[in-house]
């Protein structure tokens, strides 16, 4: 069989379809583009506004090139096929597979199945007690050079806002052991950075599924395998961060002085409506503990504008945050109502201009900020790993992306002899020409 699979959302979200897609092409079916596809597969998110529009949407277009195939369908993962279930099956007969997120471990093999039985329909979509291992596929080519790693499932802060608990699940982590073997293997075929992914990485190993290692160990162990140049990790809650991952951005070389702290509202008070469990000192003591372990760390965050309750002052205290702490870069979000959260009762909710006014406001601040930091790396030197062509030539000439340790997208201009090369994983040390909004751009680079 032909698929092609459809990502929206997250890392996790990308991590998954990863693996599945390796799974499935170890069952001898072939990956191809959307127009030569039978089976395509959706793997959704539900997390921001109207996210079950996108995927009726997706698949109103999805349908004739379904219906073109004898035995084709289609089959729906993720947030929003947790949340939606079988609905599914009444609006589109050809989908033949809804799997959540704990589900997606039995997924390729329910595929198979449904390949064979052209009158079957299957449902997975229970959640499970402990961590579900997946069978990994072996590597029959060399590794991508960057990967994701999935240390953990589910959430169990119940912000007011998140959906996250009810489509994922509680917490449940991953042994340590099969964290660190998945690892290896990676490293062995040729993968010099890992992503370290979880709702909250900072809780790994402290629900019953843990197996005794903290978060901080998992670090020191996953930087010590052979081959691994970088790590990350994300998401990463304020409450739960612990000194000694605090103190491994100083300890350990490995890991790249670039962390994602979501702060969400500058607001003590929009916090506490949140249930975020820290306040806005106890955030910044973080902030203050981290430039102290390793000075040129930068951060990112996320921001939900225009919260229930929020006033025009709660607002201030957010833009105020901003500058304190100079974010290089931040995912901001007007708030939306999600089914059945804490914040969908909550009274106080905030008139739709008024939040985008806001969210313009933050949006401008952010960008000055990161392109003065991006303008203040010009003419140093940067690591970065090449991960794929520029979609348009880079001063006149055929182009790279990728990032460096910092998190920074540079771009860089390729000539000579390895113009046309294939440079996918190559790590390259190049001198910052020019900082952009959005992205940095570097010198020509002739060799390697």
């Amino acid at each position: 069989m032909q698929f092609h699979i459809i990502t929206f959302g997250c890392q996790m979200n990308a991590a998954d379809s990863t693996w599945l897609s390796r799974a499935l092409t170890a069952m001898g079916w072939e990956e191809v583009s959307e127009e030569e596809a039978q089976v395509f597969i959706l793997n959704t998110c539900s997390v921001r506004e109207k996210p079950e529009q996108k995927v009726y949407s997706q698949l109103g277009r999805l349908r004739p090139l379904v219906e073109q195939h004898p035995g084709g369908f289609v089959a729906v993962g993720g947030c929003v096929a947790q949340q939606v279930g079988c609905e599914f099956w009444k609006r589109f007969p050809f989908v033949r597979l809804v799997f959540g997120t704990d589900g997606i471990s039995n997924a390729p093999q329910a595929m198979a199945r449904l390949a064979q039985a052209p009158d079957l329909r299957i449902s997975l979509l229970d959640f499970s007690e402990s961590y579900l291992e997946r069978e990994t596929p072996e590597y029959k080519t060399k590794a991508p050079a960057q990967a994701f790693v999935n240390i953990m499932q589910g959430c169990d802060n119940f912000c007011a806002y998140c959906i996250v608990p009810y489509v994922r699940g509680r917490q449940k982590s991953r042994s340590s052991q099969e964290i660190l073997a998945e690892c290896r293997t990676l490293a062995e075929a040729g993968t010099r950075e890992i992503t370290l992914l979880g709702q909250n990485v900072n809780s790994y190993g402290l629900d019953k599924s843990g197996d005794g290692t903290s978060f901080a160990e998992l670090l020191h162990q996953v930087a010590a395998i052979d081959g691994i140049d970088r790590l990350r990790f994300t998401t990463s809650h304020p409450k739960d961060i612990a000194p000694e991952v605090i103190r491994a951005f100083g300890e350990l070389p490995q890991l790249c002085p670039y962390l994602h702290l979501p702060l969400q509202s500058g607001s003590d008070k929009i916090l506490a409506s949140m249930g975020r469990k820290y306040d806005t000192a106890r955030y910044l003591d973080i902030v203050d503990q981290l430039r102290k372990a390793r000075p040129d760390i930068a951060l990112s965050t996320d921001i939900i504008v225009g919260f229930p309750g929020e006033t025009e002052d709660d607002f201030s205290r957010t833009m105020e945050m901003l500058e304190r702490v100079r974010y290089e870069g931040s995912y901001s979000f007007k708030y939306n109502d999600r089914p059945g959260v804490r914040s969908v009762r909550m009274a106080g909710k905030v008139p739709e201009d008024v939040k985008s006014e806001r969210l313009e406001r933050f949006q401008t601040a952010q960008n000055a900020i990161t392109e003065e930091i991006h303008k203040s790396v010009e003419g140093s030197r940067a690591e970065v790993i090449l991960e794929r062509p520029t979609r348009k030539p880079v001063e006149g000439l055929p182009g790279w992306t990728g990032h460096d340790l910092y998190n920074r997208v540079i771009n860089v201009p390729v000539g000579g002899q390895i113009a046309s090369a294939d440079l996918t994983g190559t790590l390259a040390h190049v001198t910052i020409a020019r900082g952009r909004r959005h992205f940095l751009i570097a010198n020509r680079m002739e060799e390697l």
